[in-house]
């Protein structure tokens, strides 16, 4: 395993971080897996045996029984809590009254009670906002996460799904009010969903923020069990296309990484993985899955090296296309030599 320092931090995580979405398979994320206790500590135990130390889950995961079986993993396999990183969320709706969801004060400081007595732990070393709140000002959100580090219940907060200028503003209201500020962002980043590339990767690399990835596989589009005549029969995308992928560009992708594959002998989706731990702004790829079979596989992921020329490949398969305001960026910058590729910075 290998480690970075999260964003501008201290704080080392493994370039691994196990995903939980698919623990209890209570509620809305039923669909995501259903894994029992034992299922569970055996994913935990497997993961810490690889070295991962890096945990990420939410409040709303199985309506809290992912959180509830994680602490009680870190129980049954006596588990150094010190040893962990265990990150997770609040935003989403835990309740039916109006300010059970959110990121107000009020939201948030009940929330944080809420995941600390179900994780079994004293404090939550990476607390993030799961996605923007229209509603409260995201002065009233900063302050109150960073009244929670000054408690010492959290260590360091982050964010989730947000736009570059939600970040920006909420990074520039943490700078010139002498508060704690996000340490990461945590984004759907994929061989076939770059999207982040526009706007967001340059801010992270200026920002030193660091990037936590969602979905590497594309929810499976990517492991390349799934063909490009469109039947998506046996698979998650067969019943909840979720995330949002680029379908063409993934088997545009896939007719690379499937020869690559063969060649070194690795699976698709280590590959697809081992891309992602290859670009700088990345500090940890979640990994999750339903069996553990498919977790054993993706932590191999770390040790796929790949040459010039087969990175060169991936870019530019799966290239986004050029739009404004790059295009004219481009042009508009080349008297100051101020051409910069943030991928490779």
């Amino acid at each position: 395993m290998k480690y970075k320092i999260l964003g501008n931090t201290g704080l080392k995580v493994s370039t691994l971080c196990l995903g939980t979405m698919n623990y209890g398979g209570k509620g809305f994320f039923g669909y995501m897996g259903n894994l029992d206790q034992d299922q569970v500590d055996e994913q935990i135990g497997t993961a810490i045996q690889a070295g991962v130390n890096f945990i990420d889950t939410a409040n709303i995961y199985s309506e809290g029984l992912s959180e509830v079986m994680i602490g009680q993993a870190i129980k049954n396999l006596s588990i150094n809590r010190d040893d962990l990183v265990l990150a997770t969320k609040v935003r989403g709706s835990m309740g039916k009254s109006e300010n059970d969801r959110g990121l107000s004060k009020k939201h948030i400081i009940q929330q944080v009670e809420g995941s600390l007595k179900r994780l079994g732990t004293d404090y939550i070393d990476l607390y993030q906002i799961h996605t923007a709140d229209p509603l409260t000002p995201i002065e009233e959100t900063i302050r109150t996460l960073d009244d929670l580090v000054r408690s010492g219940k959290i260590r360091y907060f982050g964010s989730s799904n947000i736009s570059a200028w939600q970040l920006m503003k909420g990074l520039a209201y943490s700078q010139y009010n002498h508060l704690d500020r996000f340490a990461s962002l945590q984004v759907n980043y994929s061989l076939d969903v770059r999207d982040v590339e526009r706007e967001i990767v340059p801010l992270l690399h200026d920002q030193k923020v660091g990037m936590m990835v969602w979905s590497p596989l594309s929810g499976g589009l990517l492991t390349g069990k799934y063909k490009r005549d469109g039947k998506k029969e046996g698979g998650r995308l067969s019943s909840f296309p979720f995330p949002p992928f680029h379908e063409e560009r993934a088997y545009d992708v896939l007719d690379v990484l499937v020869p690559m594959a063969s060649q070194k002998q690795v699976s698709i989706s280590q590959l697809a993985i081992a891309w992602l731990l290859h670009q700088p702004v990345v500090s940890s790829v979640i990994i999750g899955a339903t069996k553990l079979h498919q977790l054993q596989d993706n932590l191999k992921s770390v040790s796929v090296e790949f040459t010039a020329d087969e990175l060169n490949q991936l870019k530019e398969i799966s290239k986004l296309p050029v739009e404004y305001p790059a295009n004219v960026l481009e042009v508009m910058t080349m008297d100051r030599g101020a051409g910069v590729d943030f991928l490779n910075a």
